[in-house]
């Protein structure tokens, strides 16, 4: 699947040089997430790769955006809510049209993704997740959903649904290669199986995409990136 795993500088790990790394502290002071996460990043098949402190810092970074992201999922999940319901994704007349521009950028996530794992391009995969949850979910859609979620309503019950949805299924995707937060953090959301390991992995369904709200809702991101960075 990959080639050797070099240090920074594209230098073999050896004794000699004293280059070499201790999983085991590597996994004490980021965590074994991170570190599996690291080490498939940027990774081709048969290629060697260059291990650092960056690629472990990213890694962090990023277990630390998911969990932030999910912790405010929680805290937007009306106390008593009906679990099957909240596991029930809205229909699409009750979908806004940013929600229908998540689900079809997660619908076409999740094809890509089980193309290239089928083709064990692991690090491509494992980068467009990452930019999915990171920029789409993260930076894009929970920003939008705010407005809904602390109006409360029916509105923010839609979000909520939609925002567990995305959430559950990003965690779905990315648990093979971060198994120990992905199991954490879904056992503390609605869900229908003893296990993340055992429940069902997502599929691409073309009823869940939305050509024109997606290629709407990515327009005026375009636009707004533009303007904020003239800025």
């Amino acid at each position: 699947i990959h080639g050797l795993v070099r240090d920074a500088q594209g230098r073999k790990m050896s004794k000699s040089l004293g280059n070499g790394i201790d999983p085991l502290k590597v996994i004490e002071k980021y965590g074994a997430d991170a570190l599996r996460f690291a080490l498939v990043t940027g990774n081709a098949p048969g290629n060697d790769m260059r291990f650092s402190d960056e690629k472990l810092d990213a890694a962090r970074n990023f277990a630390n955006k998911l969990w932030n992201a999910s912790r405010f999922v929680l805290m937007n999940i009306p106390e008593g809510a009906d679990d099957e319901r909240l596991l029930t994704l809205p229909t699409d007349a009750e979908l806004s049209i940013e929600d229908k521009w998540i689900i079809s950028e997660l619908n076409g996530l999740i094809a890509s993704v089980t193309k290239n794992t089928d083709n064990f391009e692991l690090g491509v995969a494992l980068s467009e997740i990452y930019s999915f949850t990171w920029d789409l979910l993260c930076d894009w859609y929970i920003e939008m959903a705010k407005s809904r979620l602390f109006a409360l309503g029916d509105a923010a019950e839609v979000a909520v649904r939609v925002l567990i949805y995305v959430l559950t299924s990003v965690l779905k995707l990315l648990h093979p290669y971060m198994p120990f937060i992905t199991e954490e953090i879904y056992q503390a959301l609605p869900h229908t199986d003893e296990s993340i390991m055992i429940s069902e992995y997502p599929t691409a369904d073309e009823k869940h995409s939305y050509p024109r709200e997606e290629e709407d809702v990515n327009r005026i991101i375009t636009a707004i990136t533009a303007v904020r960075a003239r800025r």
